[in-house]
C-alpha cells in the first residue's frame, strides 16, 4: 500500500486549482494524528503550501516551477468553506475603479470572520473583520463601489460618486441604493441626494 503522504499527493492532485486540503476531510486515508505529521513534512519538503493553520493548498505548477494559487480563486474557496464573506479592501475598490493610481502596497481583505494572515508562497494576505456594510453586494459593482467610498471617506464622497454614478447601470445604482439602510449616514444621505434629482 502506498504511504500516507504519498496517497495525500495523489488526493491532492486530482483536485482543482486552489481548492482547500484540510485534515479533517482526509481521514479516509489515516489517523488525525497521521495527517497532520503527512501534512506538514508534505509542506515543509514544498510539496504542499500550508495557508493558514489546518489549511493547505497544492501549488501551480508552472515553467518556473511551483507557484502559489490564484489569490482570488484561493479566497473564493476559503469563502465558501468557513462560510464567510471576503472582499479586496477598500483602496483596491478605487483603484480598480479608476479613483487611484495608488496600488495598495499589501494584499489586504476585509472579512466577515475573524482577522487571520494567509501565506501563498512570499505574499501575505490580510483578512482584516469589517462591518456588515462594507461587505454589501460581494463580488459586484455596487458592492466595490460602497468599499471605494468608504476608502475616500465623509470629505471626498462627492467627488467620488460624481466619478462613478456615470459608469453604473440602472441594476447597480438601484443595487447600491437599496443598501443605504446598512450604509453610515455620510454614505446614505450622498446617494440619497443622487436619487433625489435623478
Amino acid at each position: 500500500m502506498p504511504s500516507l503522504p504519498k496517497r495525500i499527493m495523489e488526493h491532492a492532485s486530482d483536485l482543482p486549482e486552489a481548492t482547500p486540503i484540510c485534515p479533517a476531510a482526509l481521514l479516509h486515508l489515516g489517523r488525525r494524528s497521521a495527517v497532520d505529521q503527512a501534512l506538514a513534512r508534505l509542506a515543509r519538503a514544498g510539496r504542499l503550501m500550508r495557508i493558514c493553520q489546518g489549511i493547505y493548498m497544492h501549488p501551480v505548477e508552472t515553467r518556473f516551477g511551483p507557484c502559489p494559487p490564484h489569490i482570488g480563486k484561493a479566497l473564493e474557496a476559503l469563502s465558501e468553506l468557513w462560510g464567510e464573506i471576503i472582499v479586496p479592501c477598500g483602496g483596491s475598490a478605487a483603484n480598480r475603479l479608476g479613483l487611484t493610481t495608488q496600488n495598495p502596497v499589501r494584499e489586504v481583505y476585509l472579512t466577515s470572520g475573524r482577522n487571520r494572515r494567509l501565506q501563498f508562497g512570499r505574499v501575505t494576505v490580510e483578512l482584516r473583520h469589517a462591518p456588515r456594510w462594507q461587505l454589501a453586494a460581494p463580488r459586484r459593482k455596487a458592492g466595490e463601489v460602497i468599499r471605494a467610498l468608504a476608502w475616500l471617506g465623509p470629505h471626498e464622497v462627492e467627488e467620488g460618486l460624481e466619478a462613478l454614478l456615470p459608469d453604473l447601470s440602472g441594476t447597480e445604482f438601484d443595487e447600491l441604493a437599496a443598501a443605504r439602510a446598512i450604509m453610515p449616514i455620510w454614505m446614505a444621505e450622498s446617494i440619497s441626494a443622487r436619487l433625489a434629482h435623478g
